[in-house]
């Protein structure tokens, strides 16, 4: 008879057994559906195993290039509006146009607008000379006009507002053949995935590899970044008067300083009521107060103590809803002194907080627009894949639920650690792949 040994078999299953129950419970698992905190010893958000990471796309970093054509078409300069990355995203688009025309980029106009209180241009904030070394090969540019072509005004070609496929080559080239010098606006809602591989690579290349802030510009915000405490976290948060009144939502329990600047800026833009009130918000369209903030930030178990540079401009409300829980909260205004600072405005302010986005330890942003963005996607490129989008529509839906407390913090928690888990939102699908991890 062949006898065996209970205990021995025993042990071996209960340490199968628990070892399976680690792995499956731990926050880097894709399995994991328990939000981290300190009780429970559990890490936060960035704990969790990415399942996909997107990167610079092989066809643009290490493709083989098509030579430049040995005659332009003419010459194209972009006019950019708006916010810094905003124009910085027009800009782009406009050299992958400027490439499928094949014309020869001028350097852009950036509009002197006195909303964004904005007088700089493009060699103010970029780099012109490392811009043109980087694009060579991808484009041709030039700092000047010839003589003869930079007498004349350039014929206007504004896409901005054309809709549906509008294709450059049908609309615009005619223009370009005709007046040997025009200026555009690209169209919000241009079709990308019809440019060929080396107009594609162009934009890619204009934007992530080319773009580099002047010497004096990435010094302030190499001394800005060395002042924050380390690690950091940046923060874009979006609860200014204009964007809350351009949202069209309403808020309860907003102070009156806060209602009065949010009625000052509504203009003829009157707040959803009712049922569209509610279909609205459920849509995500809403932007996150700051106090909301930071209960998602408690959700996703981001410890109170964690050191935040706040990515903003002037005017943002309500900011003691956060910095009554996250106590360490810092800004430039804190950080930097001199008559430097002091005189920088717009652009010049908005670069400084690009700067520190990209290069800090995580970034979180409570919308989607231009400079989350551009953070999102040159983070990417630069490796460094722990960013967020706060999600807005699941806060909305989730609240309307009639969740709180910690069924709602639970409930955040998984919503967001799938995002997390397969990169959703973490950078933009022009220039970058998914790579499986």
């Amino acid at each position: 008879m062949i006898t065996v040994s209970v205990k021995p078999l025993f042990i071996a299953i209960f340490t199968l057994s628990l070892f399976l129950a680690i792995v499956l419970l731990s926050p880097s698992s894709p399995f994991s559906s328990t939000p981290s905190n300190k009780q429970t010893g559990k890490s936060d958000i960035w704990g969790v195993k990415r399942l996909v990471e997107w990167r610079p796309c092989k066809w643009w970093t290490h493709g083989p290039r098509i030579a430049l054509p040995a005659e332009s078409n003419g010459y194209i300069r972009v006019d950019c509006y708006g916010g810094l990355n905003q124009m910085r995203r027009d800009f782009c688009d406009g050299i992958g146009i400027a490439r499928l025309l094949n014309a020869t980029l001028v350097m852009p106009k950036f509009e002197a607008a006195a909303y964004w209180n904005e007088s700089s241009g493009f060699a103010d904030v970029f780099d012109v000379d490392y811009f043109i070394q980087q694009m060579d090969g991808f484009i041709k540019v030039v700092k000047e006009l010839p003589p003869e072509v930079a007498l004349k005004e350039p014929f206007r070609v504004d896409c901005s507002k054309r809709k549906g496929q509008f294709d450059y080559i049908e609309s615009v080239l005619p223009s370009l053949l005709k007046y040997q010098f025009i200026s555009i606006t690209p169209a919000m809602s241009q079709r990308r995935d019809r440019y060929p591989l080396h107009a594609k690579a162009a934009l890619c290349q204009a934007c992530y590899g080319a773009l580099r802030l002047t010497r004096s510009l990435e010094q302030k915000a190499a001394e800005l970044l060395e002042a924050i405490p380390k690690p950091f976290l940046s923060l874009h948060l979006r609860f200014e008067p204009d964007m809350v009144a351009y949202s069209q939502c309403e808020y309860q329990g907003l102070s009156p300083a806060s209602k009065d600047a949010i009625e000052a800026a509504r203009g003829d833009r009157k707040p959803w009521t009712g049922e569209l009130a509610r279909i609205w918000r459920k849509r995500g369209k809403c932007p996150l107060t700051p106090n909301e903030t930071a209960f998602i930030f408690q959700a996703l178990s981001i410890p109170t103590n964690t050191n935040i540079y706040l990515a903003a401009g002037d005017g943002l409300m309500e900011i003691e809803g956060l910095k009554s829980i996250y106590t360490n909260v810092v800004t430039k205004s804190e950080l930097l002194s001199g008559e430097d600072f002091l005189n920088m405005h717009g652009n010049t302010k908005a670069a400084l907080d690009y700067y520190v986005s990209i290069n800090s330890d995580f970034y979180v942003a409570t919308f989607f627009g231009n400079m989350d963005k551009m953070v999102a996607a040159m983070r990417a490129y630069k490796g460094l894949h722990n960013t967020v989008f706060l999600s807005r529509r699941a806060y909305a839906e989730l609240t309307s639920k009639g969740l709180d407390g910690k069924e709602l913090k639970q409930a955040l928690w998984l919503a967001h650690k799938e995002d997390f888990a397969m990169g959703r939102g973490s950078a933009l699908p022009d220039c970058f792949c998914d790579f499986k991890s």
